[in-house]
């Protein structure tokens, strides 16, 4: 199942992605909420996982797939190629930071570079969508608390990132958290072993820039939502973005950082495509 918010912003609705056509959710079931926290907590995603009727095209607008998530939480150095490229040392346990949700993004809507911050740039990932409230989740239950997955570009003002002693003000300007382009459901990728082999790569104006595979993760799905739920509730409809390949701008020779007019495509296999461009002010 691929779940859909699309519309006008401030106005998107919830909808089931059909091969190319949208089911509006909202005529099959006039109270449905959002796809947020009340959307999972109310049983929501399995009651329209049994909806099989055509959708229709639409050329509205496609939303981030989840509203106002009570927590974006970022892994760093989570690919041992990326730690090396970046002159950093294995991490000993997941090495966690937060993105506000104000930096949460659609799939195809720009990117806005900030005024107090230059080096921007990219950072494909896989993202898990929490389905259930939980705290001290075992790696052996951990899949049952995921809701979905996204495709999720972790875009860094590196100026602020190195220079702040602390990563949150780089990581969080408004739309620095492109999304989407659908909540995709387990049975759509296949099980939790195949989630853990899936190509990732960022592409810049055409140029590919970043190729992966989430096997070479540092730290498996499961181990992250054990070791962050340890001692922090996580509530339907949070985001966790599980970390990056080698390949990011700035440690690239020269540095490549992000312009106006700069195309990013983030894409992961059996998940989809995010494309944004990016703008200035």
């Amino acid at each position: 199942m691929k779940l859909v918010r699309y519309g006008p912003k401030g106005k998107e609705k919830p909808g089931l992605w059909q091969d190319g056509t949208i089911v509006d959710l909202r005529k099959r079931f006039p109270q449905v909420p959002d796809i947020n926290e009340t959307f999972f907590k109310e049983g929501w995603l399995e009651r329209v996982a049994h909806i099989e009727e055509p959708g229709q095209v639409t050329q509205e607008r496609i939303a981030s797939p989840i509203h106002c998530p009570s927590k974006i939480i970022c892994l760093g150095i989570n690919y041992v190629e990326h730690s090396n490229e970046g002159g950093f040392e294995k991490p000993e346990t997941p090495l966690i930071f937060c993105k506000a949700s104000n930096a949460l993004n659609g799939p195809y809507d720009p990117i806005l570079l900030p005024k107090s911050s230059g080096q921007v740039d990219w950072e494909v990932e896989l993202a898990i969508v929490i389905g259930k409230q939980g705290k001290r989740i075992t790696k052996k239950s951990a899949p049952d608390y995921i809701a979905g997955f996204m495709v999720f570009n972790d875009v860094s003002g590196r100026e602020a990132q190195f220079s702040d002693s602390q990563w949150f003000r780089g990581k969080s300007f408004d739309t620095f958290a492109p999304v989407g382009p659908f909540l995709v459901t387990l049975d759509e990728i296949g099980d939790m072993s195949d989630v853990h082999n899936l190509n990732l790569t960022a592409i810049v104006d055409g140029k590919i820039m970043q190729q992966g595979n989430t096997r070479d993760m540092v730290f498996d799905i499961p181990t992250l939502i054990e070791n962050i739920s340890e001692d922090m509730t996580l509530i339907p409809g949070d985001i966790i973005a599980t970390g990056t390949p080698a390949g990011v701008g700035i440690f690239r020779e020269p540095p490549v950082v992000l312009k106006p007019g700069n195309v990013v495509e983030c894409r992961i296999e059996k998940i989809g495509s995010i494309i944004n461009t990016v703008i200035s002010e």
